[in-house]
This record gives structure tokens, C-alpha cells and sequence, in this order.
């Protein structure tokens, strides 16, 4: 019997570099450097998707979205995310919950997780209570603390439908 719950957990890392957007959680965050990627690099957006199809048993982003293939060149991470809720939906499940750490040294993000959680909650289509962003910094500690990475780890819980 399966059970009425399932929950996955994502993990996402850029490098940083210069000429690049920084956008995390489908939001754009003022910045000097965004992340080295095939697609938009949203790391928030990539460690939710792959927490989904952890929890739902349908293998890992990389597998779904190669950063091989030239469709996802450039790819708006939110059309990613909306097409893994799609496929978890397919096969039984729908998100119930999520919860994000942003890993990243600066720019300082709390000016920002307000309209970041917004904008996650909206994606998921959850209550604004279902979702929860919290930024962190490395205390300089590793390449994400000397401000040449971002990351971004989740954990979902799906419901069956």
C-alpha cells in the first residue's frame, strides 16, 4: 500500500560568476554576479524540483533536464519547476509543503525572501504557510562563503491525490 505521504529532499549549486542574472526562487536579485549554468541557474528552483521528483519517485532533475540539451539553454527554471509539478501530479502526487535554505554570502538576501516566498508559494500554488525560504550565509567558511557559489537545499512533502 503506498503510503498518503511522500517527502524528497534537493540539493543545487552554482559557481558565481560575472555577467550573469542572479535569480533564486524565480525572483530577480540585484547582483554584480549570477550563476555559471545552462539554464537560469535559479538554485532554489532546482533543489525544490528535484526534492519533488525524489519524493515521487521519478528520478533527479539531471535526468528530466540534461544540461546537455539546447532546449534548456537559458531555460526560465520557473517553466522547469511548473513541469515537474506537472509529472509528480501524473503520477499521484501533489506538493503539500516546502521548505528552502538559500546558501549565499551576499548580496544579503533579506531585503528579498519575502517576495522570494511569495513567489515559491505561488509556483507550488500552496498557502503562503505551506512554504517556508530562510537565507543563510557560510560565515566565509568554503567557496559558497568566499562569495564564488550559491546553493540552495529543500525538502517537500507530497500528499496523494
Amino acid at each position: 500500500m503506498t503510503p498518503p505521504i511522500r517527502v524528497g529532499i534537493g540539493f543545487d549549486v552554482h559557481r558565481l560568476v560575472e555577467g550573469r542574472r542572479l535569480v533564486l526562487a524565480g525572483v530577480e536579485v540585484p547582483s554584480d554576479v549570477g550563476p555559471a549554468a545552462h539554464s537560469d541557474g535559479d538554485a532554489v528552483l532546482h533543489a525544490v524540483a528535484d526534492a519533488i521528483l525524489g519524493a515521487a519517485g521519478l528520478g533527479d532533475l539531471g535526468e528530466h533536464f540534461p544540461d546537455t540539451d539546447p532546449a534548456f539553454k537559458d531555460a526560465a527554471s520557473s517553466d522547469i519547476l511548473g513541469r515537474v509539478v506537472e509529472m509528480a501530479r501524473d503520477a499521484g502526487w501533489a506538493v503539500a509543503g516546502a521548505d528552502v535554505n538559500v546558501l549565499l554570502e551576499r548580496p544579503n538576501l533579506a531585503p528579498h525572501k519575502d517576495a522570494m516566498r511569495q513567489r515559491l508559494t505561488e509556483l507550488l500554488a500552496l498557502e503562503p504557510g505551506a512554504v517556508g525560504l530562510k537565507a543563510r550565509t557560510l560565515e566565509g567558511l568554503g567557496p559558497i562563503g568566499a562569495g564564488e557559489a550559491v546553493a540552495a537545499q529543500a525538502v517537500v512533502v507530497l500528499s496523494r491525490i
